[in-house]
């Protein structure tokens, strides 16, 4: 990364963006790239839509960004941090795996989640439950699927599920209004988190495809 932009996100850490995008890294490769700038392009940065030319630009430092930070964390995370103004940096930092994955933990980062979402239309962390063969997604169905739950969505449609979406589904979830069989959460961080006290069949499904995917963009990197 360029010493400018290596500022910039020093900078922005301590004044605080409006957005950081945390993107997760397999194998020094961002596998969901093109579905990742596909929902930043649908984001709201300080009352404005992300423009195109901050699209080109995250695309086109995409790929020296990872030469660079990669190297120490291969399967790290790559930080996108954009300032209201529209400036923007980019840098690579170690993946922390979640500590706690009850189904209340993943409720509770699906809320935080959900209230970025109020401002920038997208929520990068979803809670899901399975229901009587169906998987209902917390949140409502003009909310900008991120690249982890877009994939997610995709996967469920190939499985014949049928898929509902309820922005109400986190708050029933804390009041114990909701009955499931599974849960789990599907992260741009964390790809798809089974909840530890609400895991199933249909929940690790979408971690194995998740992880499948996974591996066939790091074969196609190192074949190059």
């Amino acid at each position: 990364m360029e010493s400018e932009e290596l500022r910039a996100a020093k900078k922005f850490e301590l004044e605080t963006p409006e957005l950081i995008c945390r993107w997760r890294l397999f194998g020094g490769v961002l596998p969901l790239a093109n579905r990742h700038l596909r929902a930043l392009s649908k984001r709201i940065v300080g009352g404005k839509r992300v423009s195109p030319h901050l699209i080109a630009w995250a695309k086109q430092h995409i790929e020296g960004t990872l030469q660079e930070g990669s190297q120490e964390v291969p399967d790290g995370v790559l930080m996108l941090l954009l300032e209201k103004n529209g400036q923007a940096a980019m840098t690579v930092g170690p993946y922390v795996p979640l500590e706690d994955c009850t189904t209340v933990s993943l409720a509770a980062r699906a809320r935080i989640s959900q209230r970025e979402a109020q401002a920038t239309r997208c929520a990068p962390e979803v809670l899901w439950i399975v229901q009587d063969n169906k998987v209902i997604v917390g949140v409502s169905q003009d909310t900008v699927l991120s690249g982890v739950t877009s994939l997610i969505g995709d996967l469920a449609k190939t499985m014949n599920l049928k898929i509902e979406y309820d922005s109400l589904l986190i708050t029933h979830t804390f009041q114990n209004l909701t009955e499931f069989d599974e849960v789990f959460l599907t992260s741009d961080e964390h790809g798809v988190v089974c909840a530890s006290d609400a895991s199933g069949v249909v929940g690790k499904k979408f971690l194995k495809g998740y992880q499948k995917l996974l591996e066939v963009h790091k074969a196609a990197s190192n074949s190059k």
